[in-house]
């Protein structure tokens, strides 16, 4: 299955959005096999070359808005950090599967968990820059404490291949919610990216996320944005339930 570099039209009104920003998305082979207890119900393993594929993806997240109204107020620009596969339904909708999000503010937290029970984590997190190089640093809130801290330096080989598309060229998400399945698309411009060395990474995240296999393993893809890039603002439409699901 070829990935479209471009997003589709959206099947339906946009209700929120969000500028997305100086994303790193550092990715595993894994056998689908391992991956396909962890997806919704009514999806499967979506491979590329074979392998299902986890990622680890911090970014930065500002002017949060629920469409038609303006950014919600003192949110400001913060930081994500997402564990994630990806999957394929029989309609297919290629998206990705959340394994949990981890975000710096409470109130997009909230929203999140309930238009679409997607798995956000309330966390300390943030993100230093020096030129090409950038460095994240996450710490859930309460009970266990898993976190990461990934640290990378950017190249300026732009990337577009089969693989950097199927693993961010991702025009909706799966999720379990409500005792259904749903997908929710989203739109924005093509990811630039760029190639990228990761220098460090100390990671609980992965392995919480129920990929212990993949604990101190090295990642088998590094990219990013280019370091000077502004970013650009991603559109989601509400959810809709996958029809299987009733039957």
């Amino acid at each position: 299955m070829i990935t479209e570099r471009h997003a589709p039209d959206l099947p339906g009104r946009a209700v929120i959005a969000q500028r997305w920003n100086r994303a790193v998305f550092v990715h595993w082979r894994i056998d689908p096999a391992e991956v396909a207890p962890l997806l919704p119900r009514g999806t499967r393993p979506d491979v590329h070359d074979g392998s299902a594929w986890v990622g680890l993806v911090p970014f930065v997240l500002s002017e949060f808005r629920f469409l038609p109204l303006p950014p919600v107020p003192l949110l400001g620009t913060f930081t994500e950090i997402n564990v994630r596969t990806y999957a394929v339904d029989d309609e297919g909708r290629q998206g990705v599967v959340f394994r949990t999000l981890e975000a710096e503010h409470l109130a997009p937290v909230l929203a999140a968990q309930a238009l679409f029970g997607l798995p956000y984590r309330w966390a300390r997190a943030g993100v230093r820059t020096d030129g090409a190089r950038i460095e994240f640093r996450s710490r859930r809130h309460g009970g266990r404490h898993p976190g990461t801290r990934v640290r990378a330096t950017l190249g300026t080989e732009t990337v577009d291949t089969p693989l950097s598309r199927f693993l961010t060229a991702r025009w909706g998400f799966h999720e379990r919610h409500l005792g259904r399945t749903i997908w929710a698309a989203n739109a924005h411009e093509p990811w630039p990216l760029v190639s990228a060395e990761l220098d460090a990474l100390d990671d609980d995240l992965v392995a919480d996320s129920g990929f212990p296999q993949l604990a101190g393993r090295t990642p088998d893809s590094v990219l990013a944005m280019p370091a000077d890039h502004p970013g650009f603002i991603t559109r989601f439409t509400g959810a809709r339930a996958i029809e299987r699901q009733n039957r």
